[in-house]
């Protein structure tokens, strides 16, 4: 499967934001990429190797963004029993997926749910 490089742009800048994270690490878990704080996984990457379709799964808390997200064009609860805890999939080649700039937000609030205060703490001063 080729990956359409749209996709691919998203999920590389998704990736770099994610990393970004004060205490972020990218881990391999399953063969795919996550990145994690404190040891908690705060996003699902995927791979982008073409074996399965872009995506990104994020922990969304608010209801309102909750409900946003599961809007976006193929998104779905994540599986696993993981979607009655707030995760969501948000495919990325899909036709009217979000933007890079949304997905980081998205990225930046499950960072929230799942990051100690003290790093919390020091996103707000950057």
């Amino acid at each position: 499967m080729t990956v359409p490089r749209n996709a691919l742009k998203k999920w590389e800048k998704v990736r770099e934001f994610a990393l970004g994270m004060p205490g972020a690490v990218e881990e391999f878990p399953w063969g795919e990429s996550v990145a994690k704080v404190n040891k908690k996984v705060f996003v699902f990457l995927g791979v982008d190797d073409g074996s399965y379709p872009l995506g990104v799964t994020v922990k969304l808390k608010d209801e309102e963004t909750h409900a946003h997200a599961l809007t976006c064009p193929g998104a779905e609860p994540a599986g696993y029993g993981l979607g009655k805890a707030g995760w969501v999939r948000v495919p990325l080649a899909e036709k009217g997926a979000p933007g890079a700039e949304l997905l980081c937000d998205w990225v930046e609030e499950s960072y929230r749910v799942i990051a100690p205060k003290k790093l919390i703490a020091e996103l707000e001063t950057r």
